[in-house]
């Protein structure tokens, strides 16, 4: 069952550099993605600088729109919306943050992040228990559910950061450079945790990257954009085994080695 798309989607920001007679020149991020994401499914999207992957995740997250083509989730169109107009949405699609202490409020206890998504979203069920089953599926100590994100490390603080999002069960879950401000040897236990609690809880996952390690490790398919343009899309062994883009030949030439992980 595919579960989000995006068709067409381009988006177009004036640049930065004004020209001579005031008006300033239109820079393309985006040029006519297409986008398709199954249940269960896990994609990951890389590219390097400025190849559009953090304008298309905004796309995807309903938090810009496209100039042109569309977002869509269950074939339902998702556009940005008003404060409690996409609860709906907001339910199904949950987002990982790169920065796992910029993203959890430094005022709140672990239980009380975990907890929000449950509150705020008005998720039917015992809570005090599913806080309890994310504490064990993300492998934190329960006696952590009391304390504050400055008394964590920061792979602590990502688990806590993944288990509320996967509070309210998502259909999807959106991953955006998630190990980037980690440590590497927590990198790998990291990409490993959320490859199998997705898998447990019967959530996709879109993983964003600006390496093909993590998506090697973490996803079963890969697309890699290059200057808002897809150039390449594919299971992941084909594009590593066989990649048909130069900029994929780039890119896994450049992956750098994840403690733990042997070269194939």
């Amino acid at each position: 069952m595919t579960l989000l798309t995006a068709t067409g989607v381009t988006k177009r920001y004036p640049s930065a550099r004004r020209h001579p007679f005031g008006r300033r020149p239109v820079r393309t991020v985006l040029d006519a993605v297409d986008l398709a994401v199954s249940a269960g499914e896990r994609l990951g999207i890389v590219g390097g600088s400025g190849a559009g992957k953090s304008t298309l995740l905004r796309l995807l997250l309903a938090v810009e729109a496209p100039d042109t083509g569309e977002v869509r989730f269950r074939g339902r169109p998702v556009r940005p919306a008003r404060p409690g107009r996409l609860g709906w949405f907001r339910r199904e699609v949950q987002f990982v943050a790169q920065d796992p202490y910029a993203s959890l409020s430094p005022r709140m206890t672990v239980r009380d992040i975990i907890g929000e998504p449950l509150h705020c979203l008005r998720v039917p069920g015992d809570r005090p228990r599913r806080i309890d089953e994310l504490l064990r599926a993300v492998r934190l100590d329960p006696a952590l559910a009391s304390r504050l994100p400055s008394a964590l490390s920061g792979g602590q603080r990502q688990r806590v950061a993944l288990a509320r999002a996967l509070a309210p069960r998502p259909a999807v879950l959106v991953a955006d450079e998630p190990i980037s401000a980690l440590d590497a040897p927590v990198r790998v236990a990291i990409l490993d945790l959320l490859r199998e609690v997705t898998v447990a809880e019967g959530s996709a996952l879109v993983l964003v990257a600006h390496d093909l390690a993590a998506v090697r490790r973490a996803c079963t398919r890969v697309m890699v954009l290059d200057q808002g343009r897809v150039v390449e899309s594919g299971p992941v062994d084909q594009v590593f085994h066989a990649p048909r883009s130069a900029v994929a030949r780039d890119l896994i030439e450049a992956i750098p080695r994840l403690p733990g992980e042997v070269a194939r």
